[in-house]
């Protein structure tokens, strides 16, 4: 067998990327079964590996806030692409975060020692790409924590990864490190966004990282490290963005080009323009992480869909979905209480229309879930007038008229969501000729339904 046939997909695409080959990797970083499925219709179309990944928050050995541990979230994942047909050799799972981010108000023993047991979980249940995130202080921790002790926690979490796979019989995962860490799911204020690691900053993180690696007896696990978390100078917080820079970005671009069989990471790329996600993978942030432009895109559809549903439901039937997941936020606000200030009309706008999306947290919620069942129902059960859709989804309407989308509400809320993750697809897709012809076959008339395998965002 030859090395080639022996690497998973991720490091071969890592490895042609290094090639010089015009290559990168899109992380979808969200659980939504409607996410997923546009993301595994957006990969059926472009010909990509579609890389999913769970935070340590989302899914842990407790259940996080979906209610899924590693395994059961790997297996929900699998049954979804089974269920579209997608081959399971160009799935691959990885885990974002992984360390003491959820135990930050513990003394860091303990919290070490549940995300020995978070990470142990992740890598036995099969998921390969291992983002090891010790960044984050703990409570008996100081105030700055030093390199050295974040590199020496990530090689221990390492090793325990190690042995959970070779455990369970599974291929050793690749690890993403790092310590200029962006703020999960966007900043509160684009003030606090880290400004470009500096190449220096970038080298110390690397040495260090691999003397904790080699002093942990992880030699194997260090050529497996593919990618480093850096800050390329992309944020977004609640109702702002910044935009992607090469020049700026240039000297760092330049130190990895350097570092033989190594590509930046990039958090926090949510809301970019898609030609600085080219520029991006082209500059050797060759890994893009996607999650709340993801279900920001979700949200604008069911908000979408339910004002359509007014027009044509009485109000008696209607779901009040906007007015439900409302009061559910109100109800249980610990997942935007610190995230989102000002008056309480401040606060309202907020949760519901922030590029944050932490309403992305209360959709599984079972008041919310019945009332977006209504909503679908209602809408299932009726023909939606074309102008209707020109009015509040304009671009879902354009595919519908020239007969390239299905006028169903799953149909138009997946193409709503995959034209996000479309993006990504075209500036990480190795074969350009594939991706021109998926972008021909968005105007070539290609019926695309929720139902479809053959869908194109």
């Amino acid at each position: 067998m030859t090395q080639t046939e022996t690497l998973s997909p991720v490091q071969q695409i890592v490895k042609a990327h290094r090639r010089g080959e015009a290559v990168g990797l899109y992380s979808v970083c969200c659980s939504h079964p409607v996410v997923l499925r546009a993301a595994i219709r957006t990969a059926q179309a472009y010909g990509t590996v579609l890389l999913v990944e769970a935070t340590s928050n989302q899914v842990d050995q407790f259940g996080g806030y979906t209610g899924m541990t590693p395994p059961q979230f790997r297996d929900y994942v699998h049954a979804l692409a089974h269920e579209l047909g997608f081959p399971a050799g160009q799935l691959v799972l990885g885990g974002d975060h992984l360390g003491p981010n959820a135990w930050q108000h513990l003394d860091a023993a303990t919290a070490m020692a549940h995300a020995e047991t978070l990470i142990a979980a992740y890598a036995a249940a099969g998921f390969h790409k291992i983002h090891l995130d010790c960044s984050m202080r703990c409570a008996d921790d100081p105030a700055q924590l030093p390199d050295e002790t974040v590199a020496a926690r990530s090689a221990r979490l390492c090793a325990v990864a190690e042995l959970a796979a070779a455990g369970a019989g599974l291929p050793p995962p690749v690890y993403v490190i790092g310590t200029e860490v962006p703020v999960p799911g966007g900043e509160a204020s684009l003030a606090q966004a880290l400004a470009v690691t500096a190449p220096t900053a970038a080298r110390a993180t690397l040495d260090v990282h691999r003397r904790a690696f080699f002093d942990g007896q992880l030699h194997d696990a260090w050529r497996r490290v593919i990618a480093m978390v850096v800050q390329p100078g992309v944020d977004f917080d609640h109702s702002a963005i910044q935009h992607y820079d090469a020049a700026q970005a240039a000297s760092l671009s330049d130190f990895v080009a350097g570092q033989p069989g190594l590509v930046f990471e990039a958090h926090s790329t949510d809301y970019q323009r898609e030609s600085a996600l080219h520029q991006m993978v082209r500059d050797h942030f060759a890994i893009l992480k996607v999650g709340p432009a993801a279900t920001f895109a979700l949200r604008e559809g069911y908000y979408a869909l339910e004002q359509i549903e007014s027009e044509l439901v009485p109000k008696a039937q209607c779901s009040n979905l906007m007015r439900t997941l409302e009061d559910t936020m109100l109800d249980k606000p610990q997942h935007w209480r610190k995230h989102y200030h000002g008056s309480g009309a401040e606060q309202r706008l907020l949760r519901r229309y922030a590029l944050s999306d932490r309403c992305r947290y209360y959709w599984g919620e079972p008041d919310v879930v019945q009332a977006v069942a209504r909503l679908m129902d209602n809408l299932s059960d009726l023909a939606i007038p074309l102008p209707l859709l020109s009015q509040h989804l304009p671009e879902q309407y354009l595919e519908v008229l020239q007969g390239q989308l299905e006028n169903r509400p799953a149909s138009l809320l997946e193409h709503k969501v995959g034209r996000v993750l479309a993006q990504y697809a075209r500036a990480c897709n190795r074969n350009q000729a594939a991706a021109i012809a998926a972008m021909a076959a968005l105007d070539s008339g290609i019926a695309a339904g929720a139902g479809a395998t053959a869908a194109i965002w």
